[in-house]
């Protein structure tokens, strides 16, 4: 561990630019597929798809407002540039969200595919944004701060809210639509466990 620290290169500015603009697209094209196929995800993204299905509002209006209470807990959990990237990270999200429409259009779309699709989006978005020091805020936020707090584990609590999230989601969706859920979520998952190892990536932001 020590020799990766000695070794790793910190991300320039530019770089981490890069990462906020590209990452945040792939998760907002992921957005796309599932808003196209009436799927959600787990996260705050599926409490934002829940709210949307339930009342139309737009999508990244409210993934915007329900992320603005967990800023304060990326605050005290881990810092300032951290906080700041995943604040520009959600506000890219919201603004593709609504733009992208605009610019392409789905004609016809697999439910499983856009499931899937979706999914492996998602967790390279994710994956970038994490190795550049940001996130897309909401739960897991509140799940590091919990962690390092009161010791809690951050990944039992991400996945215990999921499946709430994915629960809830019977009283919005049709039982097969909930179904292709779990299997984006998988995907998405998958991407991340795959992919995000200690000491496979050494850059540092």
């Amino acid at each position: 561990m020590m020799e990766a620290d000695h070794l790793a290169e910190r991300h320039s500015l530019s770089e981490d630019i890069q990462a906020l603009l590209i990452g945040s697209l792939f998760v907002a094209l992921s957005v796309q597929l599932l808003r196209h196929a009436q799927l959600l995800t787990g996260g705050t993204a599926g409490l934002t798809f829940l709210g949307h299905y339930l009342s139309h509002i737009p999508f990244g209006y409210q993934f915007f407002a329900l992320n603005l209470p967990f800023y304060v807990f990326a605050w005290r959990a881990m810092g300032r540039d951290f906080t700041l990237k995943t604040f520009a990270a959600v506000s890219l999200l919201s603004l593709y969200s609504e733009w992208l429409p605009q610019v392409f259009h789905l004609d016809r779309l697999h439910p499983a595919f856009a499931a899937i699709a979706a999914g492996l989006l998602a967790g390279t978005g994710l994956l970038m944004l994490v190795r550049h020091r940001g996130s897309l805020g909401g739960i897991g936020v509140l799940a590091l701060y919990l962690q390092e707090k009161k010791g809690w584990r951050a990944g039992k609590l991400q996945m215990g809210a999921d499946a709430l999230i994915l629960l809830g989601a019977f009283a919005a969706l049709p039982v097969r639509q909930v179904l292709l859920s779990i299997l984006g979520a998988a995907a998405m998952n998958l991407v991340i466990a795959v992919n995000h190892r200690p000491g496979r990536y050494i850059g540092m932001s």
